[in-house]
């Protein structure tokens, strides 16, 4: 008897669970996209290289394109359609709104995600390629554009907006830092 090559699994996306019976190499990204018709998320080169797909696993970037659906059971999954609160954009969703971070719009979702996870990384401490002094006694560095560059180099924007894509995360960050405060 051959062994199966589908599995039912549950998926936590956005808070809410979804069980669903996969094929054992379907994507993360494909199971959002065609199965629970959350398109917010994109399909870009789907070799990990653009981060168009980027969502949240459990409050971390992820590639979606890259991650088996199977793998992703069990975790909280985040999708551009679960950052916001209710009728309220999350800051980076603002922040890129108001500074014109897009143009044609395709890898911003992924843009977001990513910028989501790079402020919480950076206010939790960790060092990026282009922080400085990385001892822990330092601090984290501060949020300069070469650092938000390098922090969000994983994704590409084919239309170029980089120069509000940084101003964006740069303000998000600030926001976010006087909220908590």
């Amino acid at each position: 008897m051959p062994a199966s090559t589908s599995s039912d699994l549950t998926l936590s996306v956005n808070g809410e669970k979804f069980t669903l019976t996969v094929d054992h190499r379907t994507t993360l990204l494909d199971a959002l996209r065609e199965r629970l018709d959350m398109t917010g998320t994109k399909k870009g080169c789907d070799q990990g290289q653009c981060g168009a797909c980027t969502v949240l696993l459990d409050g971390r970037r992820s590639v979606a394109c890259l991650q088996l659906a199977v793998a992703a059971e069990g975790r909280e999954i985040t999708t551009i359609e679960g950052v916001a609160d209710g009728e309220r954009l999350h800051p980076v969703q603002q922040a890129f709104l108001d500074l014109d971070g897009f143009q044609c719009g395709y890898c911003t979702p992924g843009q977001i995600c990513s910028a989501i996870a790079v402020i919480e990384e950076h206010a939790a401490g960790w060092p990026s390629a282009a922080t400085g002094d990385v001892r822990p006694e330092a601090g984290p560095p501060p949020l300069t554009p070469e650092e938000i560059r390098e922090r969000m180099s994983g994704n590409l924007c084919r239309c170029g907006a980089y120069v509000s894509i940084v101003q964006a995360v740069a303000r998000a960050a600030e926001e976010t830092k006087g909220a908590a405060a």
